[in-house]
């Protein structure tokens, strides 16, 4: 599925962060717990980053062109990058407001209205979150997945709120309140971090997770047991797609046709173990010694 397809998903938490922050700040408005108010602000985040989403997905689904010869598909790693940052603004906001009621505690109002309502939005985002992962993971879209982890930490904290909430409520300590709320900034801080550090190894042509590195080995392994080599193996992830780039030494008296049947066959081989690869090959002779020289970076 190309990003065009995935931009749906957008539209999705879109529309789920704009529910949320209607029902979290209800929420807060009722009761005045700085917990809840520090979940309606992370919903503000959610819907920066489902905009955010939505505008990398547009950008990635443009095809190739004369700039941008393999697409424009590391788009999706802004995106993610880009929620990071927002998370880390978030976690900043919420341990001020922590803060303040810390030191200037007040009481809870109307807390069991107040929980209602949160927890008609943390469901909210869990099925949604659950969605976003689904299709994230099976079409490899970081945005998506980037979008989907961010929402399960806000239904993983708003848990944590409203237990907290609930406590404060039974046994009067109001200093729980915003003590909740720090470890809520704290978490989600975590979450941030992690994201932009994914989305920097993207940037920087990380290689293919193992498992689909031993995937492309297996294909590899078939041909080499009739008489094929290889070097020279460089794989990289931009986005919904990745790359493979190889160098094929075929015997030295094959014709052109020979050596290009071969190569495309390892080529289909490898797209059908790693899905979304797009493959080049550079045929070799494999008597020839510079044939096994030039399998550096720099050759």
């Amino acid at each position: 599925m190309l990003p065009s397809a995935l931009m749906r998903y957008a539209w999705l938490s879109i529309a789920t962060a704009v529910a949320t922050i209607l029902l979290k700040g209800v929420a807060w408005w009722i009761t005045g717990s700085v917990g809840l108010l520090s979940d309606a602000l992370e919903s503000f985040v959610n819907l920066a980053g489902a905009l955010m989403a939505l505008a990398m997905l547009s950008l990635a689904a443009q095809p190739a062109d004369d700039n941008h010869a393999y697409g424009h598909g590391k788009a999706e790693y802004f995106s993610s990058a880009f929620e990071g940052f927002l998370i880390a603004v978030a976690a900043a906001l919420i341990a001020w407001q922590a803060i303040g009621r810390l030191l200037a505690p007040q009481p809870l109002e109307a807390v069991g209205v107040g929980l209602v309502v949160s927890v008609v939005a943390s469901l909210l985002n869990f099925a949604t979150a659950r969605t976003l992962m689904s299709v994230g993971r099976k079409f490899r879209s970081i945005t998506l997945e980037a979008d989907a982890q961010h929402l399960m930490t806000d239904v993983i904290t708003s848990v944590g709120v409203i237990v907290g909430v609930g406590l404060v409520w039974a046994t009067g300590w109001l200093w729980l309140d915003p003590v909740i709320a720090l470890a809520v900034a704290v978490n989600i801080l975590w979450t941030g971090w992690h994201l932009m550090r994914r989305s920097t190894a993207g940037l920087m042509d990380v290689a293919l997770p193992d498992g689909e590195l031993q995937a492309i080995g297996a294909v590899l392994d078939r041909y080499r047991a009739q008489g094929l080599e290889f070097h020279a193996l460089r794989t990289r992830q931009a986005g919904t797609r990745a790359f493979v780039s190889l160098h094929v030494l075929v015997p030295g008296v094959w014709t052109v046709q020979q050596g290009h049947d071969w190569s495309e066959r390892i080529e289909a081989d490898i797209r059908s173990a790693v899905p979304h690869a797009h493959v080049t090959t550079h045929l070799e002779p494999q008597e020839d010694p510079l044939s096994h020289a030039d399998a550096l970076l720099d050759r």
